[in-house]
């Protein structure tokens, strides 16, 4: 890093001004174009996540009142509000999907040799979820969700090793969860694990023929008859180890060969869930220690919303909405590949810490990151992220 250069540029420079500029030019963002270029749109709404600001007119204000800095930062002559709002509603949203996407990339590249799981294995391993965000239906009217309520919905598929989102996905509130297993290019010998509201056998078997794995939790009232039985050890948390064939009507044509159905116990809440598998190789425990992996992705939902601004929204249009959904999500993997670059010990908390109480600082980031004064930023422990 060079030492004359803020904070917030520095972090900058983590998001390819080349990457970004191929995708404005595949949807002609900067076309008749004079000030506000699609560049330093990104750059105020990044300052707004990075530095938690609660508004637009906030995020103008904190720039407006370091006139004499915004040169150094390349937003260069500050504009007014009604300029962003107009950007952020006429943009193409999809110039900041594609440049998230190649940021999930280079990021997947950096921590592709690391792995958070307890588990061995030589496959990818995804989790998929959703998280609504519920909104005002008479002021957001398109997000349509329920008769009385609007809402968005951040479909994600999470790679469990890194933290890293595979592919993320926007949608309107009533759009079902199944439906985005459609989207999803299964991967030859990977993993994906899922709750129960993705059960659909037909899916399920797509899965299974792309040479896949599946890990899910089996609903309570499944018709199945049992094959045979694996030999268990009484004193383990693993209650039954079964191959199985689905009974149902339309479940046995759906998914016509064998399952795999596991019943374990869960020591911590007392309580007994079963998952349903097309892997019959690995240990039964291994399988239950993939799904107890599943909650990184609800760690994951629960971090950006509660350290980004995507829980309310600077533009009504479903056009700002997505834009501002996605710089959030650029703005993670910034973070995520200033922490792998520079060799940071520092958690994401702690990083994105600093940079909303120093954005102006012309510190050099990896000499901030190790003053004791730093090391004093602790992210509270229910809520941490874990990024290797």
């Amino acid at each position: 890093m060079n030492k004359g250069k803020m904070v917030f540029s520095q972090m900058m420079e983590f998001a390819s001004h080349d990457i970004f500029k191929r995708c404005v030019e595949r949807y002609d963002g900067n076309q008749g174009i004079r000030n506000l270029s699609c560049w330093k749109q990104f750059l105020y709404l990044a300052f707004g996540q990075l530095t938690h600001r609660e508004s637009m007119s906030d995020t103008l204000l904190c720039l407006g009142l370091n006139p004499d800095k915004l040169f150094h930062l390349g937003i260069g002559k500050l504009i007014n509000k009604s300029s962003l709002s107009r950007a952020n509603e006429t943009r193409d949203w999809r110039i900041f999907q594609d440049f998230g996407l190649k940021l999930m990339e280079v990021a997947k590249e950096l921590y592709k040799d690391d792995s958070q799981l307890e588990v061995d294995l030589k496959g990818d391993v995804f989790a998929l979820d959703s998280t609504t965000i519920d909104l005002c239906l008479d002021v957001f009217y398109w997000a349509t969700f329920r008769k009385t309520k609007a809402a968005v919905k951040i479909h994600t598929l999470l790679d469990l090793k890194t933290s890293i989102p595979e592919i993320i996905y926007i949608t309107e509130g009533n759009i079902h969860d199944l439906n985005i297993l459609d989207e999803i290019i299964i991967q030859k010998g990977s993993y994906y694990v899922m709750d129960k509201a993705y059960i659909d056998f037909a899916r399920l078997y797509n899965i299974k023929k792309e040479k896949g794995y599946f890990v899910i939790r089996a609903k309570d009232n499944l018709q199945f008859k049992r094959n045979t039985s694996k030999v268990v050890d009484k004193s383990s948390t693993i209650i039954c180890d079964q191959d199985i064939s689905l009974t149902g009507f339309q479940t046995s044509q759906r998914y016509p060969e064998h399952l795999r159905r596991i019943k374990y116990y869960d020591e911590v809440y007392e309580r007994y869930l079963v998952f349903l598998t097309n892997n019959f190789k690995v240990k039964a425990e291994t399988i239950a220690q993939l799904y107890k992996h599943r909650w990184y992705v609800e760690i994951f939902f629960k971090w950006i919303k509660q350290h980004l601004k995507i829980k309310s929204f600077w533009g009504q249009s479903e056009n700002a909405v997505r834009i501002q959904i996605w710089v959030a999500i650029s703005v993670y993997l910034i973070v995520a590949i200033a922490k792998k670059k520079l060799k940071l010990p520092n958690t994401l908390y702690e990083i994105l810490q600093y940079v909303s109480m120093s954005p102006f600082e012309k510190t050099p980031l990896i000499q901030v990151f190790s003053t004791p004064l730093i090391l004093e930023i602790k992210e509270p422990q229910s809520i941490q992220l874990k990024l290797i």
